[in-house]
């Protein structure tokens, strides 16, 4: 007991003498337990997607417990289903994937995590569908699609009040360079999407607005207002026979009973069938041609991508009252009521599951008289396509217009 007392004693004597090393002492303490308790470094941030200059996309997600991740996306090769590619996970727990080369221009994907779909975290640009959300990837070197140093026109959201079906409803508007602060009127084009996507799809996915700025600052296509509305009345549902014919009827009495009105209400724009276009894709073909047939004297340019009259598919044929061509036969042999129509124009790919659909339409409009311009080209029934379409139709409208 005396030697213990005496060590003590003898250190704390020793501390008095020399304080600073009391100091030093504490230090090394603290230094010590902050070493402990000091939380480990954030994990280094993920970069996703990522695209090289040679076209390939590396997508990438942080989730170190799920245990399965697969790419799923549109216009991505073997990127949907059963065939769909996994990541492959690290060390840190981020999963990577590389694709392509692809082809320039804009793709939706988003990750399947166990069974579960997400959206990419780290990945701000959305495109908007029917029934969910995509994130968004562009890969440049198209000088169409790619955002570029030329005018830019805007590209607003506008509620209108649908008369028909006693609700508010929601369209995209493109206007040219210049027109906000202008007082110049300018020619229409209305534009519609397909059955898996909304009114939001050709400005994000479809690369539309920048199309138009491109071919309106190189001067191959007019300024013009573009008109860009929600086909769907409702949910999609491809399961329900009765989904297509009933949201093409409500659309065809939205579009004429309060889209067109409102538009031509709100907007300066030329008069005459010479200024007035429409044209769309797969089901908004369809629409497209109900649209036109219903008022032929007003259009005077109509485009029909990856499709035709649906109806004159099987599965899709009415099981009652009249088909198509009889329902439409007064626009289809009254040919004064063609004589503004400038440009009837076909595109579809040579893969396309409705190319049969398209090339019945094309012979059967033709058997009543009209001449239509006609191209097959590579590909499917793929937005790769339909933005090639919007780039080859847009530049031949309005080009007499006065």
């Amino acid at each position: 007991m005396f030697a213990e007392n005496y060590k003590q004693e003898t250190v704390v004597r020793l501390f008095r003498s020399r304080p600073e090393w009391l100091l030093i002492l504490c230090l090394l303490l603290s230094v010590g337990v902050s070493a402990q308790n000091a939380p480990s470094a954030p994990p280094k941030p993920v970069v996703s997607p990522e695209v090289s200059a040679d076209g390939k996309i590396t997508f990438r997600l942080r989730a170190k417990d799920a245990k399965s991740v697969t790419l799923e996306g549109t216009d991505i090769p073997d990127a949907g289903g059963a065939r769909s590619p996994s990541l492959i996970r690290d060390t840190e727990g981020v999963w990577t994937l590389t694709v392509g080369p692809l082809l320039p221009g804009s793709y939706r994907y988003f990750f399947e995590i166990d069974g579960v779909l997400v959206l990419d975290p780290v990945n701000t640009k959305t495109s908007e569908a029917n029934r969910n959300l995509w994130s968004l990837v562009h890969v440049p070197g198209n000088d169409l699609f790619d955002l570029k140093e030329v005018p830019h026109g805007a590209v607003a959201e506008v509620v209108y009040y649908s008369k028909s079906l006693k609700r508010a409803r929601r369209m995209h508007v493109y206007t040219p360079p210049g027109y906000e602060a202008g007082k110049d009127s300018y020619p229409v084009f209305y534009l519609l999407h397909g059955a898996w996507d909304n009114d939001d799809a050709w400005t994000t996915v479809g690369c539309a607005s920048n199309i138009f700025d491109s071919l309106i600052a190189s001067g191959k296509a007019k300024p013009m207002v573009v008109v860009m509305p929600d086909g769907h009345t409702g949910p999609f549902d491809p399961a329900d026979p009765d989904v297509f014919p009933r949201h093409l009827r409500e659309f065809v009495e939205d579009f004429t009973g309060s889209i067109r009105p409102y538009v031509e209400s709100n907007y300066r724009l030329k008069p005459g069938p010479g200024n007035r276009a429409i044209a769309g894709l797969s089901m908004g073909g369809n629409q497209t041609l109900d649209v036109a047939f219903k008022s032929l004297g007003d259009f005077g340019y109509v485009g029909v991508f990856s499709s035709g009259v649906l109806e004159l598919m099987p599965q899709r044929a009415p099981q009652t009252g009249l088909k198509w061509e009889e329902r439409n036969s007064k626009a289809l042999d009254d040919k004064a009521l063609r004589k503004n129509l400038a440009l009837f124009w076909f595109g579809i790919g040579k893969t396309d599951f409705l190319l049969k659909v398209s090339s019945d339409t094309v012979t059967m409009l033709r058997s009543h008289g009209f001449e239509i311009e006609s191209i097959e080209t590579a590909g499917g029934h793929t937005w790769i396509n339909w933005r090639d379409y919007l780039s080859r139709f847009t530049p031949q409208l309005f080009i007499d217009a006065k």
